[in-house]
């Protein structure tokens, strides 16, 4: 009965809200800070309204005769899509809108959903995200690194029209702002003379078009920087960058945890990491005839998980999402100014210039073929 569900929420609610201590210290959640003496409901609304993706069963076999469930390996697939759809959502409906339940959402956020549904013809699936680990060497049901599953993202966003998310994966910890730069504004392969000025016209977002329709305006940037902070833990000299890659308003959290036991982590209060944990076998939910997605799976309507921070494991993957060109550079000086005030062992690095000894930088491309053979 309504009324049943309606007291079920006020008991989930006054338990999610006993979860947190009484503290000062703000929390915070992918750029944004909320007070708990003030506001504890402001944050059970944001952190409800991320899209969780867990494990699944009953979904068609992925490859025609492989699992029909991720329990128990899909773990780290499953934080990969929870951030690639919070860089969605700031892209189509922005960092602050909220989710509720039974109110009428608009059609990106369907459309956004329909991206990870578990069917091998949904552009980001567990279906292809499996298949194209493959090709990263690792076998169907074989669990995944962060580093691979930021390799999976790349590739398959080029298949992505809808989006057109330029994906820049670093490495050797080093983030090169003039790679970057190429990338996201790189026109299209065989759109002619993108730049020339004859037949532009400006389109949605601000992009340019030029006469074969193709955008060549900045692509939504999704920063993806896999990073070991440490050998068997994480060093305590890197808690402070850590912990401040959540405050910038370009956050997409980080994937992380422990080898099999992978999680999204959203935010932090004072020393304690707040969590996304994909670790609960839903069953399959397919779209609506009429596009629209029942979504109520898909939200965490329960109090968040919390880590200390020294239990991270030290393998992790940091996100960032920068729609416009601006918010690059502004998420440039902010890594200049606190991450790269540390003298010795920085978090990661941020260069201008492509380093000489490094292979020439040569933006992805998408394949020549019309699957990704899911």
């Amino acid at each position: 009965s309504v009324l049943s569900r309606y007291e079920n929420q006020i008991t989930i609610l006054s338990d999610y809200l006993e979860e947190f201590p009484e503290t000062d210290e703000p929390v915070w959640i992918l750029g944004r800070q909320h007070h708990l003496n003030t506001d504890k409901s402001k944050l059970l609304l944001d952190i409800s309204a991320r899209l969780w993706f867990t494990y699944r069963r009953k979904f068609s076999p992925i490859g025609g005769t492989g699992p029909s469930s991720d329990a128990g390996w899909g773990c780290m697939l499953r934080c990969g899509q929870m951030m690639l759809a919070q860089a969605l959502i700031c892209r189509h409906l922005g960092r602050d809108w909220q989710w509720e339940k039974h109110k009428k959402q608009p059609e990106e956020y369907h459309r956004i959903l329909r991206c990870f549904l578990d069917r091998k013809d949904c552009c980001y699936s567990i279906h292809q995200m499996a298949q194209m680990g493959v090709g990263e060497g690792k076998s169907i049901g074989e669990w995944f690194g962060p580093n691979t599953v930021a390799q999976v993202l790349k590739k398959l966003a080029l298949f992505d029209e809808w989006n057109s998310l330029a994906v820049y994966v670093s490495m050797d910890n080093t983030v090169v702002i003039e790679d970057i730069k190429k990338m996201c504004w790189s026109p299209p392969q065989g759109s002619g003379a993108a730049h020339s000025s004859a037949h532009l016209h400006r389109g949605a977002l601000g992009r340019t078009k030029n006469a074969a329709g193709f955008c060549t305006g900045w692509k939504p940037l999704l920063l993806i920087i896999p990073l070991r902070l440490g050998i068997n833990h994480i060093n305590p000299v890197y808690i402070d960058a850590f912990k401040e890659c959540f405050k910038m308003p370009q956050s997409l959290g980080a994937l992380g945890g422990k080898p099999n036991n992978a999680y999204y982590f959203i935010g932090f209060l004072g020393n304690e990491l707040i969590y996304l944990d994909p670790h609960t076998t839903q069953s399959f939910v397919d779209s609506e005839e009429n596009g629209t997605v029942d979504d109520e799976s898909f939200h965490c309507q329960q109090a968040p998980h919390r880590m200390k921070i020294m239990n991270l494991d030290p393998s992790v993957a940091l996100g960032f999402f920068c729609k416009e060109e601006c918010d690059f550079d502004n998420w440039c000086s902010l890594v200049q100014k606190e991450i790269l005030k540390q003298q010795s062992l920085r978090m990661f690095e941020l260069v201008q210039k492509h380093p000489p000894h490094w292979p020439p930088f040569v933006p992805p491309a998408k394949p020549e073929v019309t699957t990704t053979g899911a």
